[in-house]
Formats: structure tokens, C-alpha cells, sequence
């Protein structure tokens, strides 16, 4: 209780300090409207079988959470009796855990780390055994679970450096709760090491891979897509080029490049990765057409932002070349597995941590282009476009190392069962 104690009192230090940064960021970006109840962990009781373990998984927002889809799946095979939870911090994150599972599986919101809040919400769940999805070691969180002898574990783990090294930093605060991990199973020997040395014991450390090898849907055509070429006024008998998740400070060079680099004819999909960045990119570019804003007229800048949520795949259907968000700008990358698992032609650029193990093994199977700058990303682009042959090539390959990474949800399943009480074990 102690401990919790400290905790709390860190955590309300820290937002006192904070308050007019995370208010003002609130009140800007609409974030405000949320369930707050649920954040202090109250809710009503969750309904579950009368037999068979509860078993809670976090993800605290939309990477994490779509991450759990095939976990879910291979859960309910190897545990039929199993109650399954999905829990999500973010609004964006509960989304689109009740969009994925609707009321197949209760979705829940993760509390805030109080120690307070943390014990109602667990009076409420009752979990058995805990998974949280790559990193979101809660103090409070952890401590209460032990306590109560349930089992926490980390899946699909990762530990970027920029992340090990904020731990580092508090290393007397944060080991303990590394300590007390029942398990972790991590993508790579690299976040392996960093676990251990932030205090998991090496023998409760696995390395298994990523299990967005896993969910990687391998499909040739999407749903929804040509609707959305249509109602955008994209001309798919051009080529598209996609900006796919992208971050601050990307979009105008990238543009800016690729414009000045390809054909007058090459048609530029921006998805922002962040639906607070909307408008701000849509600002960039005074004549871009507006996905949200419905009737507006094509014109001649063959700018489109896409200003919605859940219609990247659909976008990647259309491209002909993809660009990797958030890998120009020092951010670690979005998601470089998804378009090519669409058969398209891809290109990141150097800021890639957060998918090194990731690109590196597409690099080895000439699945992927990295580009060292914007203007090297457009040179690329032009030549994919130009080079048909290279492009069906470089996504076949890319497909290919796919294939032959698959298999880590079932490993990470079988770790999560691991930590139920045997009774509760098949």
C-alpha cells in the first residue's frame, strides 16, 4: 500500500505540474468528451460465463488494440470457456475495439494509474490473467494484479531506444515493476536485452517475434475501395501514389518532393495518421480535396487528404506506390506491414525504429525500399512508376517475407494460458 501511496503521489504531482499543458491539449483536440467515470474505474459489472477464466488484454490505442485481432481469435480456439476483455486507454483506441469486436467481446476503459481507481477497476474485472499489449507497464497497475496473485504479462512486446531510455532515467522506480512481470513476450533479441535490463528476470523473457506478421490481411482488393475513389474523384487509370500515416513535418516535403520529382499526372492520397491534425495539413494544401467535406469539386492540384478514420486500407488499395508516415520526422514509423500485405510497392524512409526487426527482415528479402530523404522517397516513387516490372516484384517479395514470418500469435497465446491457475487450463 505503500508503495501505491508513492505512486499517487507522483502521479498527482505530475498533474498538478502538467495541467495547463493537458488542459489547453484537452480543450484543442476535443479529447475531453470522454467517459471519465470509466477512467476513475468505475462501470457496471461485465457479463461473463459462469465457468471458465477471465482474461483481460490492453491496448492502449488503435495499433495496440487492432493487434489483438488474431490473439482473440487463437485464444477462443485454445480456451473455448475463456472470457475474453478488451481494454483500451484512448478514445480512438475504444473505438476501434467496439468497431473490431462489437458485442462479441466486452470492451472496457483502462483506468487511470491511481491505486484507487486501479482496485475498483479490478473489483470489477476480475481478471485471471492480464496481457498488455508491447509496453504499457502501469506501476500501480502491475503491484495490484501481484497482490492479488494474478498474472501479468507483456505481448508483442517492444521497447524503442527513445522509450529505454526515458526508463533508464527512472530505472529505481520503474525495475520493480519490470520484476514483477509474470512473463514478456518481445518481438526481437534487441528489445529482449532492454527488458532484462530494466529488471525482468531473463527467464520470464521470450522472444517470439511480431504478431503483425499475423494480422497482416493478404488481399488483393478491399472493400469500400473504388467507392472511395469514386466519391473523392480519384482517376484510378492514373497513378496514385499514398502518404500513409503520417506525422508532423512530413507531408509538405514529401508533397513537395514528389511533385517536383514525378509525372504533372501522379495523383497524392495524405492520410495523417492523427484526426487533430486534420485541419492543419488540410491548411497546407489550400486546394486539396477533403474526404469529410462531402460535394467538394476536383480540381487541378491532384491533392487528397483523407480526413476520416478507418479508411487507410481502402487507400492503400488504390495506391500504386505507398510512402511510410512517421519516418521522415524522427517519429519510428507507422505500419510498413499493411500495404505491403496489399501487393503494393512500398517505401520508408530512415526513421524506422519502432519496426527495425520489421524493415530489416523485408530489407533481407527485397520487400521493401528505404529512403534516406523525401526528395530520395520521390526519386524512388518515380522510379516504381515507371519500372512496373520492379514494382510487382518488390511487393511479391514483400508478400512473400509475410508469409514466412507468420506464426507468433499462436506462441503468444499459449504464453498468456500459461499464467491462468491450472484448474482454469486446457
Amino acid at each position: 500500500m505503500q508503495m501505491g501511496l508513492g505512486y499517487d503521489m507522483a502521479y498527482a504531482a505530475a498533474s498538478i505540474a502538467s495541467a495547463p499543458v493537458w488542459g489547453f491539449k484537452l480543450l484543442r483536440t476535443g479529447k475531453w468528451r470522454t467517459d471519465w467515470p470509466a477512467r476513475f474505474g468505475r462501470g457496471e459489472a461485465i457479463a461473463r460465463r459462469d465457468s471458465g477464466p477471465t482474461i483481460l488484454i490492453y491496448g492502449v490505442s488503435v495499433g495496440e488494440i487492432s493487434a489483438t485481432r488474431t490473439l482473440v481469435d487463437r485464444l477462443e480456439q485454445l480456451q473455448p470457456d475463456a472470457n475474453l476483455i478488451i481494454a483500451s486507454l484512448t478514445n480512438t483506441g475504444m473505438a476501434r475495439a467496439e468497431a473490431m469486436y462489437g458485442d462479441r467481446v466486452p470492451t472496457v476503459r483502462f483506468p487511470f494509474d491511481f491505486s484507487w481507481m486501479v482496485h475498483r477497476f479490478l473489483d470489477r474485472i476480475k481478471p485471471d490473467a492480464v496481457a498488455l499489449m508491447e509496453l504499457e507497464v502501469w506501476p500501480n497497475f502491475v503491484h495490484a494484479c501481484v497482490r492479488r496473485g494474478i498474472g501479468v504479462c507483456v505481448v508483442n512486446g517492444r521497447l524503442s531506444a527513445h522509450s529505454f531510455r526515458g526508463y533508464k532515467r527512472i530505472a529505481p522506480v520503474i525495475r520493480p515493476v519490470f520484476g514483477r512481470l509474470a512473463a514478456a513476450g518481445v518481438q526481437s533479441d534487441e528489445f529482449a536485452a532492454r527488458f532484462c535490463e530494466l529488471g525482468a528476470p531473463e527467464a520470464h523473457v521470450h522472444v517470439m517475434d511480431t504478431i503483425k506478421w499475423d494480422t497482416a490481411d493478404l488481399a488483393n482488393d478491399i472493400a469500400g475501395a473504388d467507392a472511395l475513389a469514386r466519391e473523392l474523384g480519384i482517376d484510378q487509370a492514373r497513378p496514385v501514389v499514398v502518404l500513409g500515416a503520417t506525422g508532423a513535418r512530413e507531408e509538405r516535403p514529401l508533397v513537395n518532393a514528389l511533385r517536383a520529382t514525378c509525372s504533372k499526372q501522379v495523383q497524392i492520397v495524405i492520410v495523417p495518421r492523427k484526426p487533430e491534425r486534420f485541419d492543419a495539413v488540410a491548411a497546407q494544401f489550400p486546394q486539396v480535396v477533403r474526404r469529410s467535406v462531402t460535394g467538394t469539386p476536383r480540381d487541378n492540384s491532384n491533392n487528397f487528404l483523407l480526413d476520416t478514420m478507418g479508411e487507410l486500407r481502402k487507400a492503400y488499395a488504390l495506391a500504386d506506390v505507398v510512402i511510410v508516415g512517421r519516418s521522415f520526422n524522427g517519429w519510428g514509423a507507422s505500419d510498413p506491414i499493411e500495404p505491403i500485405a496489399l501487393g503494393k510497392p512500398t517505401i520508408i524512409g530512415p526513421d524506422y525504429q519502432n519496426f527495425a526487426h520489421v524493415v530489416d527482415a523485408l530489407v533481407q528479402g527485397d520487400g521493401i525500399e528505404r529512403a534516406v530523404d523525401p526528395a530520395d522517397a520521390a526519386r524512388r516513387a518515380d522510379a516504381l512508376l515507371n519500372d512496373p516490372v520492379r514494382a510487382q516484384q518488390l511487393a511479391s517479395c514483400g508478400r512473400e517475407v509475410i508469409r514466412n514470418r507468420q506464426g507468433a500469435t499462436d506462441r503468444y497465446a499459449k504464453l498468456i494460458l500459461g499464467l491462468l491457475p491450472t484448474t482454469d487450463r486446457h
